[in-house]
């Protein structure tokens, strides 16, 4: 304990009734006071002694601040935010924090310019990494009224976008991309991204008016809300399914109508909201074959919409035919 007190690691409080805490030094300890390599009389060794001597990655946030304004400005074409973070730094965080970790996720609740986002590209590209971020942002209005925010409302009307922090951020996003490309293009890694709303379910919840059953008995019929795009349901079904929101996904025309792969065939759907008798046999065909090509390694799910057949017999020629080739999991919405 004196050893830990004569190098400067105890703090002790105004308050003498009250336990000292031990210290955590931003920069390492100088040479001439770090720990000689003997045995204390409590017996403990250098390296364990040097365990008290925590040191924790110090914060350049600040001296940074003025080189982060003038390169998003560049990027950008404008000044846009008043104090981004140093994509640069936030690169250097990341590895540190990962420890080296090429395919770790980086999570960011409070996204505003996108600079978590850039510096895990640009890490990536140093390290040929394939770390991910999730990048969260309200669309927070900008005022073109208040003189903080103008520039930044008047960004987006540029750009024809609404006038909205998050839109800044995929902005700045996509020309972090373009630049990355720009200035290495033997970097093949993934450089895109996938935005995402949050929303209630594409699927009707029952909840039936018990003082007029026939009329919500015939609302229901159609499980899906009126109003929602292919898309929509398709990322729900992932979610669902746990499935990875950004898994590669391929569209093919069977039949006339648009059948989606997920993962390679892990998941097919089909959400045409028609299927006459006579397309069953060729869909089904057509889906049987894309499958075989596909070649997934696990088994597959084939999803349609309920009310997309024209009868019961409809389905359940399809569905025996998916079942004759293997195709064993098949759901309906």
């Amino acid at each position: 304990m004196q050893r830990q007190i004569r190098i400067g690691l105890v703090e002790f409080r105004d308050d003498h009734t009250e336990p000292p805490f031990r210290k955590a030094h931003i920069r390492p300890i100088p040479a001439e006071i770090e720990i000689e390599n003997e045995s204390d009389d409590n017996g403990l060794e250098n390296d364990e002694e040097e365990e008290f001597a925590t040191q924790v990655r110090g914060s350049y946030f600040y001296k940074q601040s003025q080189v982060a304004v003038k390169f998003l400005r560049g990027l950008l074409g404008g000044k846009v935010f008043e104090n981004p973070k140093d994509h640069y730094e936030l690169a250097k965080l990341f590895d540190y924090c990962t420890g080296g970790d090429g395919s770790a996720i980086i999570m960011d609740f409070f996204a505003g310019s996108g600079s978590t986002g850039h510096a895990v590209l640009d890490l990536n590209q140093a390290s040929d990494g394939k770390r991910r971020y999730v990048l969260v942002q309200l669309p927070e209005p900008v005022d073109l009224d208040n003189k903080d925010q103008k520039a930044a409302a008047e960004y987006c009307d540029k750009l024809g976008k609404p006038r909205t922090i998050a839109e800044l951020t995929k902005e700045r996003l996509r020309r972090a991309a373009k630049k990355i490309k720009d200035e290495n293009p033997m970097f093949h890694g993934d450089l895109g991204f996938r935005v995402f709303k949050l929303d209630s379910s594409n699927i009707r919840a029952w909840e039936p008016d018990r003082d007029d059953l026939p009329k919500t008995l015939e609302e229901s019929v159609e499980h899906l809300k009126t109003g929602r795009s292919e898309a929509d349901i398709l990322f729900e079904l992932l979610l669902k399914l746990g499935l990875d929101l950004t898994v590669p996904i391929e569209e093919k025309k069977i039949a006339g109508k648009a059948v989606h792969s997920i993962g390679a065939g892990t998941l097919v759907v089909c959400l045409s909201d028609k299927i006459s008798s006579k397309e069953v046999e060729p869909l089904a065909f057509g889906i049987v074959a894309w499958h075989k090509q596909l070649a997934p390694s696990g088994e597959t799910s084939v999803v349609f919409r309920d009310s997309a057949f024209s009868d019961d017999v409809a389905k359940t020629n399809l569905t025996a035919i998916l079942y004759q080739h293997g195709l064993t999991s098949v759901r309906s919405l």
